[in-house]
This record gives C-alpha cells, structure tokens and sequence, in this order.
C-alpha cells in the first residue's frame, strides 16, 4: 500500500458515511409547518361519563357539641394575688436606684486643641440647651460627648442636627444616664 492509499480510504469512509446520512434526512422529506392553531376553535370535549371512575369518601361525622360550662364563674384556687404586688413592689423600688443603662452618646469632637473643643461645645449648647455635654481631657486628648440617648434612632436624629456644627460627629455606644425628669 501506498501512503495515499491509506489517506484515501478514510476519506472515502467519511464520505460514504456523510452521504448516507444526508440520504436519510431527505428520505423523510421537508417538515410540513405546525398548524395554526390561533384560528381554530377548541375541539369539543367528550360527552361520555367518567363519575363511575371518581373516588368516593364517605361524609364527614358532624364534631360532638360540647355541653356549655355553667353560668356561674369558677372560683380561682392557689390565688397568689399578695405575692405578686409585694414582687412588683419590689421591683419598682430596684428600678427607682437604676441611674444608667445601655445608649448612645455624640462624639461631637475629639483633637489636641482646648479651644476647637471649647467652640464646637459653646456653638452646640448655644444652638441646643436641652442637650448635656460631657467634655474630658485625658493627656493629650480633649473628647466632646454630647446627649444622652437610650435608642440608636434617638441618637441619629440628634446626630443629624449636630452635624452642621462638628462636621466629624459619630455615634458612639457608652453607658448613659437615665433622665427620671422625663418619666
């Protein structure tokens, strides 16, 4: 065998094959386009009855009326109406001694500078009187704290109103002082 024998024959296999392929697409012929089915009016359905084939259950019980509880009210057993106020006594006396809880403090200015720190404090009570300020210096820092807020969305609202003020405020989370005034 020659080396062009040995090409040829593949060659000639993959054309038979091809060709014998393609024959058996043409045998089946060009697909004839779906109906259209827009224009058509849906068949009718069929009359035969099909009851005899559906499950039967048997009705459901009617529930069992239970009678009514007669009219008069039952009395209470184990009654420990003297325990519970004495216990609610004692936790509103706990409660009056409680002066700080969880909240939220403005962080209006932080920085080496004791007069910045003076001026964003005199520009915030000026500006809001209600609101109490906490200024501490711990060498080299002057902190500016202002409010005390016992929600995040209390804070907030406040931050937003400082903000034209000190332009760097952050809310910052601490222990805050409870305001009995306002309860």
């Amino acid at each position: 065998m020659t080396p062009t024998t040995t090409l040829t024959l593949p060659r000639n296999v993959l054309l038979l094959c091809g060709l014998l392929s393609l024959g058996a697409c043409a045998a089946s012929g060009p697909s004839a386009p779906a109906p259209d089915t827009t224009t058509r009016r849906a068949a009718p359905l069929p009359t035969e009855d099909l009851s005899r084939f559906r499950p039967v259950f048997p009705a459901p019980k009617p529930a069992v009326a239970v009678p009514a509880p007669s009219a008069r009210p039952v009395p209470p057993t184990n009654q420990v109406n003297a325990q519970i106020e004495q216990r609610l006594r004692d936790l509103a006396y706990t409660n009056r001694n409680v002066k700080y809880a969880q909240g939220y403090r403005i962080l209006a200015y932080v920085g080496l500078e004791k007069d910045k720190a003076m001026s964003v404090r005199r520009a915030i009570i000026s500006r809001y009187p209600e609101e109490t300020d906490y200024l501490t210096y711990k060498n080299p820092v002057f902190r500016l704290q202002v409010g005390d807020y016992l929600t995040r969305l209390e804070a907030a609202q406040a931050l937003l109103r400082i903000r034209p003020l000190a332009p760097r405020a952050e809310l910052e989370s601490m222990q805050v002082i409870i305001n009995k005034t306002g309860y």
